[in-house]
Order: structure tokens, then sequence, then C-alpha cells
């Protein structure tokens, strides 16, 4: 299992600080939430402060887009050259050729399924983008309840993509912890994004990034 922290559950005070502490703690990604207050109910940050994780980050970065407007922001952070930038389906008309721009941008495409969306949606997608990111809570905000049929939505959906593109990832996020990454793991997931569960952890951020890595 690969492990992306959320940074939305970082302190922003000391952006830089916790940015450099997960990746010196194991991370393999940097995992930045960009919201723009009208897809979900909450707005965080832009490209300057994301241009600043990149410069203190050692680590690939994946931005996952909840916002209306997508190819907007993927102009607006494509020049930041991430791993993945992740669009939600639930506010994309032309899906497809939305990531194969981004795929023309040298940039891994990614769709984001919410909790309630069914994983047919992107089923005429999968052999066109390389990870689908499945969300376990309802996005625009950290510390939220892990929604538990998602675990059966990942293994159907992991069905579809040895049929379609068995290179496709899939990423989980939201109320990600030690007591369901087993199952997720089982279920087919390959990446798990955690944020208030490694940042606020008791024993520090490698006991919470290694407790992931099952």
């Amino acid at each position: 299992m690969l492990v992306a922290p959320s940074i939305l559950s970082s302190d922003f005070g000391n952006l830089e600080r916790d940015v450099k502490a997960i990746c010196e703690a194991g991370c393999d990604l940097v995992h930045i939430d960009v919201m723009d207050g009208h897809f979900v109910p909450n707005m965080t940050i832009g490209p300057v402060v994301v241009d600043a994780v990149a410069k203190a980050s050692s680590k690939p970065l994946d931005i996952h887009l909840m916002v209306e407007d997508n190819n907007f922001f993927v102009d607006m952070f494509a020049s930041l050259n991430p791993e993945y930038i992740s669009f939600h389906i639930e506010s994309e008309t032309h899906a497809n050729r939305l990531a194969q721009k981004i795929k023309d941008l040298n940039i891994k495409p990614a769709v984001v399924l919410n909790p309630h969306t069914p994983i047919e949606s992107v089923e005429y997608l999968l052999e066109y983008i390389d990870m689908v990111l499945l969300m376990s809570v309802n996005p625009g905000f950290g510390g939220q309840k892990f929604i538990p049929n998602v675990i059966e939505k990942a293994s159907r959906l992991k069905e579809l993509i040895l049929k379609r593109n068995p290179n496709c990832l899939i990423e989980i996020d939201g109320g990600v912890s030690d007591k369901n990454i087993t199952q997720l793991k089982n279920a087919g997931v390959d990446i798990a994004v955690a944020g208030s569960y490694v940042f606020k952890h008791p024993d520090g951020l490698k006991v919470a990034i290694d407790s992931l890595k099952v």
C-alpha cells in the first residue's frame, strides 16, 4: 500500500516543516486538496501555496481538484508537474477530453467518485486514466468518519479495472486508518490517503505511515 498524507490536516502555519516531515517519515505521495468553495462548501489553497509545497516536498504531488471549472484549475497547476491531477466525474461534462488534456501535459489523469456515485460512471474511462480515487467520506472537510460500503465499491471497481485497464490504480480518501487498511488492501486499493490519522497520530508521523503500509 502506498501512502499519500493529505496536507489538509497539516499545520498551515508550519506547512514547509510538515511537508518535509511526512516525506522523511516515508510517505509515497503528498496529497493536496484544492477546493473552490462552489463544488464543495470549503476553500483551501491555490498555486502559490502548492508551489511552496512542491519546493518543500521530496515526493511527487497528488493534486485532488474539488472544483467546478476543472479546465481552469488544470491549467493553473500543470506547471508544478504533479504526478497526478484528479478531477470529480460529477463536475465534468467532457471527462474523456479532460483526461487526455492532462495526459498531454505529461501528468497522470485520475477521476474521483463521491461516495454515492456508481463505479459504472467511469467504466468507459478506465483505459484512458491512470487512477480512480474513491471518496470514503463526503468531500470538503477532513476528519470525517469512514463510509464502510466503499470497501465493496472498491472490490467491484477492481473487477472492472482488471477487465479494461489493469494498470489503473485505486486510491481511497477519507477516514482511512489502521482499523480499515487491511480490508482496503484486500479490496484492491493501491494508495491510501490519510490526513488527520497521520498528522494527529499520538506516536508520530512515521508510526502512522508505517501502519498503513500493509
